[in-house]
C-alpha cells in the first residue's frame, strides 16, 4: 500500500512545502517525485485545498496538542490518530478530486485534486 505513518523529526515551519527528489529508476535515469505537506492546525487543514499531479504524495502533519486523522470519505486511505508533530503520508496515483476529514473533528475537511 501506499500508506505510511511515522513520526516527525525537525519540521519545517511553513504550512505548506514542496521537495522534488530525484529517485533511480530502472533505466538508472532520474525521475522527480513531489511532496506536498498540509498541516492539521488549529482544528483545520491548511491549506484546506491543493491541487497536485498525478503520482505527487501528500503529507499531513499534526501541529495541534489534540489528536487528528485524515480519513478519505471514499474510503481510499485513513490515518491512525496522529499526535502531534507525528504524520501520514498517501502517494495521489490518479486523476480525481479527494475530499478528506478527520474522523476525531468532523468539521475538519480538506480536498485533494489530482491533475
Amino acid at each position: 500500500m501506499n500508506i505510511k505513518v511515522f513520526p516527525a523529526t525537525g519540521l519545517p515551519a511553513a504550512s505548506l512545502c514542496a521537495a522534488s527528489h530525484g529517485a533511480p529508476t530502472t533505466n538508472g535515469a532520474p525521475t522527480t517525485e513531489e511532496t506536498i505537506q498540509v498541516s492539521a492546525k488549529n482544528f483545520m487543514f491548511a491549506p484546506a485545498s491543493i491541487t497536485v499531479k498525478a503520482g505527487t504524495t501528500v503529507t499531513w502533519v499534526n501541529l495541534d496538542d489534540e489528536p487528528h486523522t485524515v480519513f478519505s470519505d471514499a474510503r481510499l486511505f485513513r490515518s491512525s490518530a496522529l499526535d502531534t508533530k507525528e504524520l501520514f503520508s498517501f502517494k495521489f496515483e490518479k486523476p480525481g478530486t479527494y475530499h478528506y476529514l478527520c474522523t476525531i473533528h468532523p468539521r475538519m475537511l480538506g480536498t485533494v485534486v489530482v491533475e
